[in-house]
């Protein structure tokens, strides 16, 4: 924006002023999703890593024996016999309990069993946590796909906040390097706010343009359409399987995304062909008991899950992947596919099979939502935290510099003659590798330019 110009003293570095002007405008837009994405993040992390809220880390006494899964999913559907088993959940060890999903008309239950004696031991609907409404609240605003782009349009605009703020702190003028590692603390009043700000925010920077392209890859725009597209697992590796309409994301039951980033788009195969390998020896029932005793057969160790046929053409799904919270790490994701009727193996994939943009999700994934260990969920708390401290000590910044009197945004003087070459080359390449942040720019450009400038009390209210 250039809603005001001005000349600046000799020395000072034109440049310098105007991309504070930007730093200060997309903050202005940024700041408040930043907050929300820390705390939301906050609150994820603690109810998936900390207090899982369906109870898979419940604890259970182990005894010489467990009972069937038969015998564990009646107990399941026994809390409402009008149900059926959708879905299985293994138990992490011999202490913990074993999950089921009860399918009702009207919604699912997730309940975990005790599967040494089958005591029901929490039932809880699907999607009605504590988690999910933060995930929704950071994916979505709670407004569909509206908020989707409000939220990528706030990554992709922060991205250029940091940008234009390591450009700012960047040492000048004969400052070293200490001003940029450590704050000055005998600084008093606006002066320690900016030096905390401009410490904080280096030390953040390369964490959050982790976070922020790690979550874009998740988003409507530059995630499923610019990115995921032709990043996604080709289905025809599976020796020509017959493949049905539906895609492995119509298997997230609710807003949390639990399939492999890299298989969402990939279509699902069905069932009802002669295709596929041995799974199940000949005569074996196609169970629930004995799809289990396959993926033991086949080293799924640990949790991992069972997602039962939805429908005539259907599978059984086996899955064990970071994404949902399974796996030790990234590397142990592994999907396969089974014909209900058969009991054959239609398809599989695992980490291996990935491609490069997958493996890196699956990794950034795993890193972005604490799940490799203690060190990953403090890691991930205090950085969020971190990045509050940043965004409120912006806002200081800016209340202790504006005006008093008529209200005013007080926002950087764009200086006249700013060499617009190189910023308009920046601008287009990262308006090419970010469509929302492009497509913001242009907008912000064309507002600034046919409003801001020809209503002088917008252009008063800007400067």
């Amino acid at each position: 924006m250039s809603s005001t110009t001005t000349t600046p003293p000799a020395g000072i570095n034109k440049l310098y002023f105007a991309v504070w002007r930007w730093h200060f405008y997309a903050g202005l837009y940024v700041l408040p999703f930043l907050i929300m994405l820390a705390v939301t993040g906050i609150v994820m992390v603690w109810f998936t890593a900390i207090a899982p809220e369906y109870g898979e880390r419940l604890a259970v006494t182990p005894q010489t024996q467990s009972l069937g899964i038969t015998d564990q999913a009646s107990a399941a559907l026994a809390t409402h016999p009008a149900g059926k088993i959708g879905q299985y959940i293994a138990p992490h060890d011999a202490q913990t309990p074993a999950i089921f999903r009860v399918d009702l008309a009207d919604g699912q239950r997730m309940i975990a069993v005790d599967p040494y004696s089958g005591a029901v031991l929490r039932d809880t609907q699907n999607g009605a946590t504590w988690y999910t409404l933060a995930n929704e609240v950071h994916g979505t605003l709670l407004i569909g796909t509206l908020g989707d782009r409000l939220v990528e349009i706030a990554a992709s605009l922060g991205l250029l906040l940091v940008i234009t703020g390591l450009y700012l702190v960047w040492p000048r003028n004969g400052s070293g390097l200490r001003a940029l590692l450590l704050p000055d603390l005998r600084t008093k009043g606006r002066a320690w706010w900016k030096a905390m700000h401009s410490v904080m925010g280096f030390w953040i920077s390369l964490g959050l343009v982790f976070f922020l392209i790690s979550g874009l890859a998740w988003s409507g725009i530059w995630g499923e359409k610019y990115v995921q597209a032709w990043a996604t697992f080709p289905a025809a590796k599976w020796d020509n399987v017959p493949l049905s309409d539906k895609r492995h994301k119509d298997m997230n039951m609710t807003a949390d995304d639990t399939v492999p980033w890299g298989l969402e788009q990939t279509p699902m195969p069905m069932s009802g062909s002669d295709m596929g390998v041995t799974g199940l020896p000949m005569g074996v029932p196609v169970s629930l008991e004995n799809i289990v005793a396959l993926g033991r057969a086949i080293g799924f160790q640990g949790r991992f899950q069972v997602a039962l046929p939805a429908d005539e053409a259907g599978v059984w799904t086996l899955s064990q992947d970071s994404n949902s919270y399974d796996g030790p790490d990234p590397t142990a994701d592994r999907t396969v596919h089974i014909d209900q009727f058969t009991g054959k193996i239609l398809a599989q994939v695992g980490f291996a099979d990935y491609g490069l943009a997958a493996k890196s999700m699956a990794v950034g994934i795993a890193l972005h939502e604490g799940q490799l260990g203690l060190w990953n969920v403090v890691l991930n708390i205090g950085f969020c935290l971190i990045v509050v401290f940043v965004c409120v000590s912006g806002v200081v910044m800016w209340w202790k510099r504006r005006p008093s009197g008529a209200f005013r945004l007080a926002a950087p003087p764009m200086p006249i003659g700013v060499p617009l070459r190189g910023i308009a080359v920046i601008a287009l390449l990262l308006g090419v590798a970010f469509p929302m942040l492009g497509l913001t720019l242009i907008a912000v450009l064309l507002l600034d330019f046919l409003v801001l400038q020809n209503v002088p009390a917008m252009k008063r209210a800007f400067s």
